[in-house]
């Protein structure tokens, strides 16, 4: 169900780059896989002892094993005791100013370099596309690489400058200064997303918030000019929520318009007016990026493939440390678990973001954390694959489906009968019809060396 008639950008991507990828495809043998469990990515049921058809970059054939046989020609891929998902998607992610092979967080770590090395972290782990959510140090870079498909590496899309009240930040380092649109009146509000429209971006982010009343915040006659100027142009307006007022802001934005919330209600509870407004609102949904209530033994594993041997110990430090000092669960953990069950029982859309930095992983986490707090595995590979999907209008993802773009994983173990199968055991990740370099992508990582562009 499209949230609002759109023309995606990845569309345009698609046109810009249509010869060069005709005449790759062409030269790549149909591979037809068999024997796997096969989650489709929606509410469908698995298909048990599944065979697919992957010609080029795209499923041209879905179904069980023995239904057909595979085209003369063709590369046949045994996954017996194998389970398929879709590629993953990260909705909200902040990639290119930490480089995550050394912590710096820093205006200087925006280059193609640092972000490339990003999304192949990213692929790596199995996540298919990432949008970045209104931090872009260098715009004519991101625009760039949206346009781009890059081997061994997820689509990079972007919502390009989000819009403040100030062009600050707030105290989150020198990194963010200065980079979001400062928009102080409704006519400033209106002017920036113009210039987004012009650049064929599609969503627009708002940061309402105060940063812990340490900078204005945007004012309600101003972004419900960014919401009304938004839809006039065929965009969509998405909020950022404070820790600090955070439910009466959600109250009066829906009311407004947005079409979708970055944060879930951090500052307290959910209360039943807002349930109410939810309930009144459904074509509004959110994409929770739950705080971390520290890695767990098996999420420090996982990384352990891509961060540096310093990192790890100091991650398995931290966790050594909160397993013996018998300290209560996190309070802010816990919150957010309470108005994710809240808003989900009340039926509204969720889908997934991470809030990120690019070491690829959280896509695992937050799904983790939504088993956590009540949601089924199954609920949330959905989140992550086809609900994303339809969200950001990536129209040939989220599904394993006839005609949709062939990027998927091969497990090892099953993801609806424990989440975190989704990244024990990684098998095999596929984009865009091509096998993903793992050994080669990791063995960089780990050496420090530099993305492949």
């Amino acid at each position: 169900m499209s949230m609002r008639k759109m023309v995606p950008y990845c569309l345009l991507l698609a046109v810009a780059l249509m010869p060069s990828l005709v005449s790759s495809q062409a030269r790549r043998p149909a591979m037809f896989f068999e024997g796997a469990r096969l989650i489709i990515g929606d509410r469908n049921a698995a298909i048990e002892n599944s065979a697919f058809l992957v010609e080029g970059d795209t499923f041209t054939w879905v179904g069980r094993k023995g239904e057909r046989q595979p085209p003369a020609g063709a590369t046949r891929v045994d996954l017996t005791g194998k389970t398929v998902i879709p590629s993953l998607i990260d909705g909200h992610n902040h990639t290119g100013l930490v480089n995550v092979r050394d912590g710096s967080n820093t205006k200087a770590n925006y280059t193609r370099e640092n972000l490339i090395d990003q999304l192949q972290r990213y692929a790596y782990y199995g996540v298919g596309a990432t949008l970045s959510m209104g931090l872009e140090q260098d715009q004519e870079l991101a625009y760039k690489l949206r346009d781009e498909v890059i081997p061994n590496a997820a689509r990079f899309l972007t919502v390009g400058k989000g819009i403040a009240a100030t062009p600050m930040a707030g105290p989150t380092g020198e990194a963010r200064l200065g980079i979001p649109w400062g928009a102080a009146n409704p006519e400033e509000g209106r002017r920036h997303v113009r210039e987004l429209h012009e650049r064929k971006v599609h969503f627009v982010k708002i940061w309402v918030d105060d940063r812990d009343r340490t900078v204005p915040k945007v004012t309600p006659e101003t972004y419900r000019a960014i919401i009304d100027e938004a839809h006039k142009n065929g965009m969509e307006a998405l909020a950022h929520l404070s820790r600090t007022s955070a439910l009466e802001d959600a109250k009066d934005l829906m009311k407004a318009g947005i079409d979708g919330f970055v944060h879930l209600v951090r500052d307290r509870d959910v209360d039943d007016e807002y349930l109410a407004i939810v309930k009144a609102h459904p074509r509004v949904w959110s994409g929770p990026n739950m705080p971390g209530a520290g890695a767990t033994r098996e999420h420090i594993d996982a990384l352990s493939e891509t961060l540096p041997a310093a990192q790890i110990a100091a991650m398995r430090a931290d966790l050594e440390r909160r397993t013996t000092s018998n300290a209560p669960p996190d309070a802010l953990y816990q919150l957010h678990c309470r108005n994710l069950k809240k808003i989900h029982d009340a039926g509204m859309i969720i889908g997934l973001g991470t809030d990120g930095t690019g070491d690829g992983f959280g896509v695992h986490e937050q799904m983790y954390s939504y088993t956590n707090c009540g949601m089924t595995s199954a609920e949330a590979i959905i989140a992550a694959t086809s609900i994303n999907a339809r969200l950001l209008g990536l129209t040939k993802m989220g599904t394993v489906a006839v005609g949709k773009e062939a990027s998927f994983n091969v497990l090892d173990a099953n993801p609806l009968d424990n989440i975190m199968n989704s990244y024990r055991g990684i098998s095999s990740v596929y984009l865009r019809g091509a096998k993903v370099d793992r050994v080669t992508l990791t063995a960089r990582m780990l050496a420090g060396g530099k993305a492949a562009n």
